[in-house]
């Protein structure tokens, strides 16, 4: 088996840089639409062979060093009693938003097997199949509650940065309910087979560093520890969080993932002794290739070739994103990265 991924969150020396890619399932490869031509998103997570027959397309096709479940960050909410509805252009789409004790008081408890069994399904498929690590993941507390309380995804994710505000008690009730469905639903995925996991705090850059590291933290450091009691790595991933990195790294995770709009190794001097993803700016693969080389290597200089760094981009595959590109850039990944290349 292909251990890349594994060595590097141990921060163990590895032949070569392992690399993978965040939405290096969906829309940018042909594979994929050709499926959503006949099925939802919803459809696709729904059904356990087709789940994980998505889930491998970009490992047949790209060679990267892990797979990850295909399933949307609210996937586990309607097993808390909150409908979700996905809008293509839009994203997730939550009709009646969770903004008062009263809709609190009416979630119900999360039962992975109910609520997610044909996804648990798909794990127990993927490790028959694959040759290298399968990562699973999970929405942190935040931003899960950004769409939420919201009811789509929203740029300065106010609502809840109000609720946080306005109602402290709703909002740090909603969080630990949120945590607790995270740790149930990452718990299943070990549990099915998973061998990482990745915890999505995609907006928490809309925080404050004080309403982070007062309000927020705790329970995202919940979720991690109980992970990490699981005897798995977890990589604690954010974006727009450069203003209060320490806090996040704090928070906990084996790896923390950073996006583009930081110098990797000046990331990973702020956050100690712990490995880092990142952390190529996902327009840049929209680009020429010597654009794409360029950028690739300015990541790996910045790596440094030390142990724990895991190459992915600042964010996740844009649609537009040339499959052939990603490919080459896994190939220029490894070679560059391999142990005795040429500097």
């Amino acid at each position: 088996m292909n251990d890349r991924l594994l060595r590097a969150c141990r921060l163990e020396p590895v032949d070569a840089t392992p690399v993978w890619f965040m939405r290096q399932a969906g829309r940018s490869l042909p594979e994929y639409r050709a499926i959503r031509e006949r099925a939802t998103l919803e459809q696709v997570v729904a059904d356990a062979a087709l789940c994980a027959e998505v889930t491998l397309q970009p490992v047949r096709r790209l060679g990267v060093d892990a797979a990850v479940l295909f399933a949307d960050i609210t996937t586990p909410l309607p097993g808390l009693g909150i409908d979700v509805r996905i809008v293509d252009g839009v994203g997730p789409v939550i009709d009646r938003p969770v903004r008062s004790a009263d809709d609190l008081a009416a979630l119900r408890r999360f039962e992975p097997e109910a609520s997610v069994g044909p996804l648990l399904a798909a794990i127990r498929l993927l490790r028959a199949e694959l040759d290298v690590p399968l990562i699973g993941f999970a929405g942190a507390p935040f931003t899960l509650a950004a769409y939420v309380v919201g009811g789509r995804a929203s740029r300065d994710a106010a609502a809840v940065r109000r609720l946080l505000l306005e109602a402290p008690d709703v909002a740090d009730r909603l969080l630990a309910t949120l945590a607790d469905l995270a740790i149930a639903y990452l718990g299943a995925q070990v549990a099915a087979g998973v061998q990482v996991v990745q915890l999505f705090d995609s907006w928490a850059g809309a925080l404050s560093p004080d309403l982070y590291r007062d309000r927020v933290a705790a329970h995202s450091r919940r979720v991690l520890d109980a992970v990490s009691a699981l005897g798995v790595p977890a990589i604690h991933f954010s974006t727009g969080t450069a203003g209060f990195l320490e806090d996040v790294a704090a928070a906990g995770g084996d790896l923390i993932g950073v996006d583009w709009r930081i110098a990797l190794d000046d990331a990973w001097a702020r956050i100690g002794n712990r490995g880092i993803q990142g952390n190529l700016d996902p327009a840049v693969l929209v680009e020429q290739w010597p654009v794409i080389e360029a950028g690739a290597d300015a990541v790996l200089a910045a790596g440094g070739g030390r142990p724990g760094h895991v190459f992915n981009l600042g964010h996740g595959v844009l649609p537009e994103t040339n499959p052939d590109h990603l490919a080459r850039l896994v190939d220029l990944v490894h070679e560059r990265s391999a142990v005795g290349a040429a500097a």
